[in-house]
């Protein structure tokens, strides 16, 4: 057993939470990479980082807490890969992501790794120090799970955002507030604030300051002109302005209002009407992005495509050296095809997606993260294999994806999609209680079986751990992504039957959470516990580093 440690405190103190989305929060990123904490959050996080400094980067100091997941996995989970792809403008399906290390060696960035003990308050927290031509800046970031991130500092200030805006940043030194400044009482700032959003046409305009420096920060859906920037802040002491791009699918926007934010919500809601349980989803995320329902159904009917290209990747069979397991999809569909495994019927079909899928992430192959890029395989094989055995439409299969989502948006919304958090019932856990729900739906049932579907389906993966062997998310997680998708189907049939599922879906959500922040921190991805530090895991681990 390696050093135990005691972990770190899972939420920071009043950060602001949005409505979760399905296409930012549950059903993606589009990615390449391990993890989706680790690998799409990172690009995200070096994405900013890289606005933060105009582009101009030389130099990056990554500091990871001791106690947290990064300081054993930001290696062999992604994160490194992830941030030097971000750092370079690239996006997480990009194809040169796995040569990120040599590609900002050549870029002249100097890169500096550190574990060390500084105030943090989630297992994935990142310190950068960034420096460029005559120009420093820090940013704390946390990656939250499911590719999701916040940003919580700049250069020591509450400078709050989560890539899911236009966010331009101005930096004022000096005695920026002095004796006649706008900020005497609650009152004036207030109209400051107001006046500043008003003249450029933005969201929001927050200040955040100290007694030597402060931040005006923009929110907007777009970036203000330069000319009414300039105009607007002639009489202040700007040092700097940045223009940080959204690194989200779906932006923000003011006053956003959606219909529901848990499954009691969601039933209230459709009480009296007609309506199918996708139709609420589409609803949901129409109302959340400010996108038309029709755009909702083709975006997803994308993201359909997208899992099929992964599948058929995946059935052609994948290479790549730095991974544990062989090339096994192949050895199935043959067995199959031969007759020589039991008949499980539509399941056996969704158990070769399933490891089509994981060979593909496993070998930088794209896939879509959902809810994570570690149960990237449960949730699209079931849905596509269930629905290429019914002989289902594009349109159908995204509609069931689209009730999978709202399913997601529900966990995000009362728990997380962090195995550093949770454990792996927040992975696949969560991906089998989507997928029970898109089962259902694909066989045209009610918004009350799909619920129960969900419910049954998470209640019977409680306290599934996260302990990955030798570091990589391989093993045991190709099979905790069969375990998932065949729960789904159980849970699926079991509701459609009538079945009753007894605790409503919000409460199982709940017990998630509580269950999952009692664990130990060894056995929430830290590779610290568990199957990880068996002694063949060690042992392929250090094969591993021998081999690389």
């Amino acid at each position: 057993m390696r050093e135990r440690k005691t972990g770190l405190p899972i939420l920071s103190a009043d950060a602001p939470q949005l409505p979760p989305s399905i296409f930012n929060d549950v059903i993606g990123p589009v990615m390449r990479g391990p993890s989706s904490s680790h690998c799409a959050a990172a690009v995200r996080i070096g994405r900013l980082a890289r606005d933060l400094m105009g582009g101009e980067v030389e130099n990056v100091l990554m500091e990871f807490h001791p106690d947290g997941s990064l300081a054993t996995t930001h290696e062999s989970q992604g994160s490194d890969m992830g941030l030097f792809g971000g750092l370079l403008g690239w996006d997480a399906a990009d194809e040169r992501l796995v040569d990120s290390a040599e590609a900002i060696a050549r870029a002249g960035i100097g890169v500096t790794v550190r574990v060390t003990d500084f105030p943090a308050y989630h297992p994935n927290t990142y310190r950068l120090t960034l420096q460029g031509p005559g120009l420093e800046h820090r940013m704390v970031a946390v990656s939250t799970g499911g590719g999701i991130i916040r940003v919580d500092q700049i250069d020591g200030l509450p400078v709050t955002f989560a890539g899911d805006y236009h966010e331009t940043l101005i930096f004022l030194g000096g005695d920026w507030a002095g004796e006649k400044g706008p900020f005497s009482d609650d009152k004036a700032f207030d109209t400051f604030s107001a006046d500043l959003a008003r003249t450029l046409e933005a969201d929001e305009v927050l200040v955040h300051g100290s007694s030597s420096a402060a931040i005006i920060q923009v929110r907007a859906r777009a970036f203000p002109s330069r000319e009414n920037l300039d105009d607007a802040l002639r009489d202040w002491p700007v040092s700097e302005v940045r223009f940080l791009a959204p690194v989200l699918p779906v932006q923000s926007k003011k006053g956003m209002e959606v219909p529901f934010i848990d499954a009691s919500g969601l039933q209230r809601f459709a009480e009296g009407g007609n309506w199918e349980y996708w139709e609420l989803a589409a609803r949901y995320e129409s109302d959340r992005g400010d996108i038309p329902q029709d755009d909702v159904l083709s975006r997803m009917v994308e993201i359909i495509r997208i899992m099929e290209g992964s599948v058929e990747e995946g059935l052609a069979g994948t290479e790549y050296d730095n991974r544990i397991l062989p090339p096994q999809t192949g050895d199935y569909h043959n067995s199959l095809e031969a007759g020589s495994l039991l008949d499980l019927g539509m399941l056996n079909r969704i158990i070769l997606y399933t490891s089509a899928i994981m060979e593909v992430k496993s070998s930088m192959g794209v896939v879509v993260a959902a809810p994570t890029a570690g149960s990237c395989g449960a949730l699209p094989a079931t849905v596509l294999g269930a629905g290429h055995d019914a002989g289902a439409s594009e349109e159908a299969m995204a509609k069931a994806m689209l009730a999978a989502g709202l399913v997601g948006v529900f966990i995000t919304a009362g728990s997380t999609f962090a195995a550093e958090v949770c454990g792996c019932q927040a992975e696949c856990g969560a991906g089998s209680a989507m997928a029970a729900a898109a089962l259902v739906t694909l066989k045209d049932g009610s918004t009350d079986q799909a619920l129960s579907a969900a419910s049954m389906a998470l209640q019977n993966t409680l306290g599934m751990i996260c302990d990955p062997v030798a570091n990589r998310v391989e093993v045991p997680c190709l099979g905790r992504n069969v375990l998932a998708a065949s729960n789904a189907v159980a849970s699926a049939n079991m509701a459609l039957a009538g079945f009753d599922a007894v605790i409503p879906l919000d409460e199982v959500i709940q017990t998630m959470d509580d269950v999952g922040k009692a664990m130990p921190h060894e056995l929430r991805c830290t590779a610290l516990g568990g199957l990880s530090v068996t002694e063949t895991s060690q042992r392929i681990e250090r094969e591993l580093e021998e081999r690389t």
